[in-house]
């Protein structure tokens, strides 16, 4: 797939590849995806806001530089903004691949990190020789300080340009405690929330720390993803539990928002209000208890979003779909298009999924004749 690598958001004809609950494919322009939706159904969004989570400094040890990105927090409260789980990178920039970029220093604990105008400890290694806890040291007034002027996004090299910290903010961004963007939320603005409305489906969010997407390590990426928190407001589970009563879908906004309402329910036995840490891996083992489709960005194999979407379709059309979305050059990663699957009614079956349904994609809320292969 081809990496989409200009950092607009809402791109006019952002394309949506549909995979029903038979297997059966279309291909659409991304703002119908209201059109998708049924009276009573219920959206429900992440609404974290982004933080500038790439912090560049000295190991002061060796006297190296380090890129520190903070990949994790076991709470959403602002108070708790001084211990943090990094991975820590050797020199270098976003413009060198995540997989090529240099190891850091031998870390050891009580290593300091001059972080720019931020000081931070190394507390422990977990498990890895650059997965590391940190603590920053001072008040949260000046930590968050510290962040505001000093941090940056966390970027990959396919976006060649610096990311501002605002191009990392969903529409619906509140609280910032996510380590990179939840990403399926950038095909939001008001117009689709308008339409959701009008369609007669509800819309909610949650707020969930969503965390990194790669470590450029394999043996880190197969950890992925890590603990992390959320939180679920009462105004959240109550619709929830009307749609329910009503028979409408719980359609998901991205990945984060799956983990964190599937792991509720694993131990509440129903979405209800709470605050919880989502250490739950999600995949072909998976049988999803509340969630019944999922609006997220296209995600390449082999990558911890892609696995989670084995929790909704059988291998076979999962593989197809990917096909899909190769042949047709579909835009990949956090700035590309989208993707709306629904849960499969024989997830656990290999039949032949009818690739073949792929249409054409129409201009708004057309619908045009198959496409051949």
């Amino acid at each position: 797939m081809i990496p989409a690598n200009v950092p607009i958001q809402r791109r006019a004809g952002a394309r949506l590849l549909v995979v029903d609950s038979r297997g059966q494919t279309r291909d659409l322009l991304r703002s119908n995806f209201p059109t998708l939706l049924h009276p009573g159904d219920i959206v429900v969004a992440n609404d974290a806001a982004t933080l500038p989570a790439s912090i560049f400094g000295v190991h002061k040890r060796s006297g190296r530089s380090i890129e520190v990105r903070l990949a994790g927090s076991e709470s959403l409260s602002p108070e708790d903004v001084k211990q943090f789980s990094a991975v820590i990178f050797g020199e270098g920039n976003h413009r060198t691949a995540t997989e090529r970029r240099p190891s850091p220093p031998e870390l050891r604990p009580g290593d300091t990190l001059e972080l720019g105008p931020l000081t931070a400890i190394v507390l422990q290694l977990i498990g890895h020789p650059r997965f590391v806890m940190i603590r920053f040291e001072g008040p949260s007034t000046r930590i968050w300080e510290g962040l505001a002027r000093y941090g940056r996004p966390i970027q990959y090299s396919h976006i060649s340009t610096p990311l501002a910290i605002w191009d990392t903010w969903t529409p619906i961004a509140g609280p910032p405690v996510a380590f990179e963007p939840p990403s399926a939320g950038f095909a939001l603005d008001w117009r689709t929330l308008n339409a959701i409305h009008r369609i007669g489906a509800r819309f909610a969010t949650i707020t969930h720390a969503a965390g990194i997407s790669s470590t450029g390590d394999d043996e880190l990426d197969a950890r992925l993803p890590f603990d992390e928190p959320y939180r679920i407001p009462e105004s959240t589970a109550r619709s929830i539990r009307l749609a329910r009563a009503d028979g409408g879908r719980l359609i998901a906004i991205g990945t984060t928002v799956v983990r964190a309402l599937e792991h509720a329910a694993s131990v509440h036995g129903v979405v209800c209000e709470t605050m919880g840490l989502a250490v739950n891996k999600i995949g072909p083992t998976t049988e999803l208890r509340v969630v019944d489709a999922i609006l997220s960005g296209t995600h390449e194999p082999g990558t911890s979003h892609h696995k989670l979407l084995s929790a909704f379709l059988n291998q076979h059309t999962l593989a197809k779909m990917d096909q899909v979305l190769r042949e047709y050059s579909y835009l990949t990663h956090e700035f590309g298009d989208s993707i709306f699957v629904e849960k499969s009614r024989h997830r656990e079956s290999w039949m032949e999924p009818s690739i073949f349904g792929l249409r054409n994609r129409a201009p708004e809320g057309g619908d045009t004749s198959p496409l051949s292969f």
